[in-house]
């Protein structure tokens, strides 16, 4: 951290790139349907199987490549893993501007996946600069810029999708670009060098990393809880252009603006209420409301049948944020400061691997059960199987949740073993 740098400003300057960052994913989601049947020829409900493909190529290379990238980013700092990432995002969103079939569309993701360090190394910086008591809270700054960026991105993209499926790609490279200049001349490093390791490819893998990590029991056992929760969590970007199409019969403008709702609400809960509840509840029992808040979104979501009752359950997928910070603050506190951005890096490696997973099974989920042929009509299938994905997350870390709050678990001496 260069001297005089207040770790306000430094959050701050987090909270503009993710910011500007989640604006560019934003714009592309309500048009993605469109260009994918311009580009296969094929029907909403089958143009999605080729959606949950895209994202499973972007997530695989998140998943090989992300402890890499962690790695990297406590060697040699967070400054140049962020920077190349907003680079790399500039030149994806070109290529899929440019695409004329769907081989460019895949070259394009394979790109973003193997340097989409973001939100990872953000996270490494946000630990950087927090205490162990203010962490949780102030990992909400990645949801909440996430958020932010989704009020603007759906909007703004549902609205250039009028003039086309590419135009928002184009505002999305441009907007990236910006980005990455800005980070050129005011991003500041934050790792300092008594923290910094040297380089392991041994443990700079997905495999390496969750080695070192056994070292840490509790941690391992919440990135599995944080693995079922991401598969569940995912569901949205996966279907929910085409399950509001299909539901709702709502139009690019519609799902621009529905998504642009759910941003204001996690900029809401994770920008400004998780800032308020998690010191007076703790991280256990916040992490606690945001899992139970997404069973109750998910169960509503599988069943909904117009877009006010879908509007009214996205205030509790909204309120459902409020547990991703937990469990990253959680797991943070955990590990020693130069091994944060291995860490994170792992985070983001099961978030991949669940990226893989979730769009692939609830695009086909949502296929198998939607249009003309499917032999049961229930498009909100992959909702339902969401619940339960969040249901088991909760189970699993819920001994965690009752020591936090202060309470021993049930098997009391290994949960206490596992902590420390």
């Amino acid at each position: 951290m260069p001297t005089g740098l207040s770790k306000r400003a430094a959050l701050g300057f987090i909270l503009v790139t993710l910011t500007l960052n989640s604006m560019g994913i934003g714009l592309m989601m309500p048009v993605m349907p469109s260009l994918l049947t311009e580009l296969t020829s094929l029907p909403v409900s089958d143009a999605a199987r080729w959606g949950g493909a895209l994202a499973v190529v972007y997530a695989l290379m998140q998943f090989l490549f992300g402890p890499t990238l962690g790695n990297l980013s406590d060697r040699y700092g967070r400054r140049p893993v962020l920077l190349v990432s907003m680079f790399a995002m500039a030149i994806d969103y070109l290529i899929m501007a440019l695409s004329w079939n769907l081989a460019i569309l895949f070259v394009g993701r394979t790109l973003a996946g193997v340097s989409g360090a973001t939100f990872s190394a953000a996270s490494a910086y946000i630990a950087d600069v927090s205490s162990k008591e203010d962490r949780a809270k102030n990992f909400g700054l990645v949801g909440a810029g996430f958020g932010i960026g989704f009020v603007l991105g759906p909007m703004i993209g549902g609205f250039l999708g009028e003039y086309g499926p590419r135009a928002p790609f184009y505002a999305a490279a441009a907007l990236s670009f910006v980005n990455f200049l800005f980070g050129c001349f005011v991003l500041p490093e934050t790792l300092r060098a008594e923290n910094r390791r040297s380089f392991d490819w041994r443990r700079a893998n997905p495999l390496g990393a969750l080695k070192q990590l056994a070292a840490y029991p509790a941690v391992r056992t919440l990135l599995l809880a944080v693995f079922l929760f991401d598969i569940a969590h995912y569901v949205y970007p996966a279907v929910w252009s085409y399950y509001s199409e299909e539901v709702f019969g709502w139009t690019p403008r519609d799902i621009g603006l529905s998504l642009a709702f759910v941003g204001i609400g996690f900029a809401f809960v994770q920008g400004y209420l998780i800032r308020v509840l998690e010191p007076k509840l703790g991280p256990g029992r916040t992490l606690l409301a945001g899992l139970v808040a997404n069973l109750i979104a998910f169960a509503g979501l599988a069943v909904a049948d117009s877009g006010a009752m879908a509007y009214a359950l996205i205030c509790f997928a909204a309120l459902g944020a409020l547990a991703t910070p937990a469990f990253t603050g959680l797991m943070a506190n955990r590990v020693p400061d130069n091994a944060q951005g291995e860490l994170q890096g792992m985070i983001a490696s099961a978030a991949g691997l669940s990226m893989v997973v979730s769009p692939f099974v609830m695009t086909q989920i949502f296929a198998a059960f939607s249009g003309p042929e499917a032999d049961v009509t229930f498009p909100g299938a992959p909702f339902a199987l969401a619940g339960v994905l969040i249901l088991a997350s909760l189970l699993i870390a819920l001994p965690f949740i009752r020591q936090a709050a202060g309470q021993r678990p049930p098997d009391s001496g290994q949960s206490q073993s596992a902590a420390e």
